[in-house]
């Protein structure tokens, strides 16, 4: 085993220093009009979302009460959040939260920024629920108790696995 002592273990840890943290690096901006909400440590969403196909068009979050006869419905959403896809790097989308409780996400990458669904496009909810061809052909949406999470105080990370057909 090597020892290191003064300052050879000191310029080490400086020169492994990047290369031991590039996940924090990477997911040091988050994105959307409420970042700094976010950043703040305040009561708030960060939708932390991968499995893009493509890197262009627009992501859009929405946040949802824990309310099974709202989930999904047209315009039921407590808050809205639409974020140009970044070229690159991790995507991390803030979504204020109005108080503690239970809620679920919804994210869809309108892939060619036309504000329509099309077959290029992706979706995904939190808690990442497993959806099948048949279930969005027929407008099926997942239990919303496997898409629930809860926000107490502060920012909760939400991984969204986004999907496409």
């Amino acid at each position: 085993m090597l020892k290191f002592r003064g300052s050879a273990a000191l310029a080490l840890m400086a020169v492994a220093m990047p290369f031991a943290t590039p996940m924090q690096a990477a997911r040091a901006a988050t994105l959307g009009p409420y970042a700094a909400r976010c950043d703040s440590g305040g009561m708030s969403v960060i939708a932390r979302i991968d499995g893009l196909k493509a890197r262009g068009g627009v992501l859009r979050v929405q946040l949802y009460a824990n309310n099974a006869a709202t989930f999904l419905e047209k315009k039921q959403y407590l808050q809205r959040v639409e974020v140009a896809v970044p070229r690159s790097g991790a995507v991390d989308i803030c979504v204020p939260v109005p108080r503690p409780g239970a809620y679920a996400i919804s994210v869809r990458h309108d892939a060619n920024s036309n504000g329509k669904s099309d077959r290029k496009d992706g979706g995904g909810f939190s808690g990442n629920p497993k959806v099948s061809l048949l279930d969005m052909v027929f407008k099926r949406k997942p239990a919303l108790a496997k898409s629930l999470f809860t926000v107490s105080s502060g920012p909760k990370v939400v991984p969204v696995t986004v999907n496409y057909f």
